[in-house]
């Protein structure tokens, strides 16, 4: 049985070439693959996709403000498929909510490894019973059962590689955890993106939970969450 039977994937490509076989090559791996050609097509076809796909050159607006307008709606995983290689376009990319950045020319079975690896992450269902109830320190709730996160009682918006990181140092408050082991727990233990992508997860995060204090930086080792009081 293919491992992505039933996942509904929205491909964002204007070029055939790159396309169609793209289409052909996920459908053999069991996945369900909507392929639209334009950003305003994207934006109007999300909400039944499980997984983006999304190239930045689309001839109507730019990849980037599509990913910005996608993210302000919804928390679907998207991986930016590209050409723009530079370290700054995937910081970029990274900063406005996609959980991946690949760069073409690439696999296909790379690509279906980023896309497991994401799915698994950010399926609530695979949260353990031991996860359930929610956990505080001081006014941060994080609720594992429901992937919702509150300071105080205000719903703070994550997307789910933000809703992992917090959860894995919300683990044990207080405790370093390694960068090496965050990419492990997080992204994948065969990991080979550029570890940048781990620093702009957690300024994100900072930012999104309004006191950069929450979470502490041991240069050089890694990160820690708060104890609380």
């Amino acid at each position: 049985m293919c491992e992505g039977r039933g996942v509904k994937i929205l491909l964002v490509e204007d070029d055939d070439a790159i396309a169609l076989p793209l289409v052909k090559g996920l459908g053999r791996e069991g996945y369900d693959v909507t392929r639209v050609a334009t950003g305003s097509e994207a934006l109007e076809a999300a909400g039944h996709a499980d997984m983006i796909l999304l190239d930045l050159g689309l001839p109507d607006m730019d990849g980037f403000e599509v990913c910005r307008k996608l993210r302000a709606a919804s928390n679907v995983p998207i991986i930016v498929v590209t050409a723009r290689g530079e370290e700054i376009d995937r910081v970029i990319g990274l900063e406005l909510g996609a959980d991946d950045y690949v760069i073409k020319p690439f696999g296909l079975r790379e690509l279906v490894a980023r896309i497991r690896a994401i799915l698994r992450r950010a399926t609530p269902a695979s949260v353990t019973s031991s996860d359930e109830g929610a956990q505080h320190i001081d006014d941060l709730e994080i609720d594992r059962r429901t992937h919702r996160v509150r300071i105080g009682e205000e719903v703070i918006d994550l997307t789910p590689k933000e809703f992992d990181l917090l959860a894995l140092l919300a683990e044990d408050p207080g405790a370093l955890r390694t960068r090496a082991d965050i990419l492990d727990h997080v992204w994948d233990p065969h990991w080979y993106g550029p570890t940048k992508t781990l620093d702009v997860h957690v300024a994100s995060l900072r930012r999104k939970l309004g006191d950069a204090g929450w979470i502490e930086t041991v240069r050089g080792v890694g990160f820690r969450l708060r104890a609380g009081s």
